[in-house]
């Protein structure tokens, strides 16, 4: 079994050194005003652009002055459930940083079409964008610096909920919603489910690489998408709102490493605290790690840990590093406590790998003695199964072993909360 345990860390290793990884970025946003209110129709709900540079500024220039000619308003933000950490600046539009942000409403009326535009970044990097109907995919779109449109079909008199959500993460690419247009319809913001889940994690959380099973491919934002991770089908499984706050390749104490050396930059705790990190041009003329999170506009019943698979190309199996990790996980514990004083924390690892999972038990009790916290406990996560479910891009899990952890962890969740 230790074999095995090593074979698979190893192949997480070759798929970090190919450019994948477990763990990036994130971003988010304040959420919205819980006010429910029902926005008139026969215009264009529209939210004008933050101030971009370049060609993007000049192509959402000219689209808010043909707006204007036309008496389109500014969606008021009540209006639309933030989800995650997206971002709703001052301008009105929607910034979508981070893994599963995005937005929410119920929409009455034949049409909508939705207005994105992306950040200034690689093309292929472009950030991938689903569009959910009452829970059925109906437009799915890499969206452009330059804008990007989904138009979506309505059900007339019958309100349908309608799910804006970023698919990709955040460290390649950022993403606006611009504009709203009803054709005539209304909206109205979507009620927020009963229970809240925060996921910290790395790749695995972000669903790296989820809809490519061609291993001789490499990382593409194209194929990633969080809604087929287990984070977020254990917060549906759950009927819970969710944020997740996630970077591939990255760890507590050192990102991947190919050659043993820590990568200190790579590290999630330095950005718990923000929008998160991006390589990108971010929110117009913010980036996110420049932005302070606001812990009271999401607050979790429970806060769900999964990370230390990047870790271990670093520490290996040295004592002394192992121990650095769980100093670094204690403190990143305590950081998070001071954020959620009430939420439950469970810490997990396993998927694609385990070597650290004792020092991240050690980590959760060394925690608990320091402060006497005992709302904390933890979780193992079997190794994936790759004969039996399959594998994706550079030996990232398949939908089918993030089914089965959400199973386990949904069923963790309901016994620590008595859900």
């Amino acid at each position: 079994m230790l074999l095995k345990k090593s074979v698979t860390v190893l192949l997480c290793a070759a798929v970090m050194l190919m450019g994948s990884g477990c763990s990036n970025q994130s971003d988010s946003g304040e959420d919205s005003s819980n006010t429910s209110q029902t926005t008139s129709t026969s215009q264009t709900i529209i939210t004008r652009q933050t101030q971009l540079t370049s060609q993007t500024t000049e192509t959402t220039t000219a689209a808010q002055t043909s707006a204007a000619d036309k008496g389109e308003i500014t969606m008021p933000l009540n209006n639309v459930k933030l989800l995650g950490r997206a971002f709703a600046a001052q301008d009105g539009s929607i910034w979508m940083g981070l893994s599963g942000t995005g937005a929410e409403f119920d929409f009455t009326g034949e049409k909508l079409t939705v207005s994105l535009v992306g950040s200034r970044g690689i093309p292929e990097h472009r950030a991938r964008v689903g569009i959910f109907v009452d829970g059925e995919r109906m437009s799915d779109l890499a969206v452009d610096e330059n804008g990007s449109k989904a138009e979506i079909r309505g059900k007339g008199d019958r309100a349908v909920n309608v799910r804006i959500i970023k698919l990709s993460e955040c460290a390649f690419s950022c993403c606006a919603i611009t504009a709203i247009d009803t054709h005539g319809g209304k909206l109205e913001r979507s009620a927020d489910k009963p229970r809240k889940i925060e996921f910290i994690g790395d790749s695995i959380t972000c669903g790296y690489g989820v809809d490519d099973t061609d291993l001789s491919h490499g990382f593409s934002t194209a194929t990633e998408d969080c809604t087929r991770s287990y984070a977020y089908k254990t917060a549906q499984a759950l009927n819970a709102d969710h944020s997740l706050v996630s970077y591939s390749g990255y760890g507590i104490v050192s990102g991947f490493t190919d050659n043993g050396e820590k990568k200190p930059q790579m590290t999630v705790p330095q950005y718990y605290e923000s929008y998160g990190f991006t390589e990108s041009s971010g929110f117009g003329t913010s980036k996110p790690s420049d932005l302070r999170w606001d812990f009271s506009a999401f607050v979790p019943d429970v806060i769900v840990i999964n990370l230390g698979t990047n870790d271990f190309s670093y520490t290996g199996s040295d004592s002394a590093k192992q121990q650095e990790f769980r100093s670094e996980y204690v403190r990143f514990l305590k950081q998070i406590r001071a954020k959620n004083p009430k939420a439950k924390i469970i810490c997990t690892l396993g998927t694609m790998g385990d070597l650290l999972s004792q020092a991240m038990k050690n980590a959760a009790a060394q925690y608990s003695s320091e402060t006497g916290d005992e709302n904390i406990t933890t979780l193992d996560l079997p190794i994936q199964d790759v004969q039996a479910d399959g594998v994706t891009v550079n030996q990232h899990p398949s939908e089918k072993t993030y089914e089965k952890a959400a199973a386990l962890l949904t069923e963790k969740i309901k016994t620590e909360m008595n859900w």
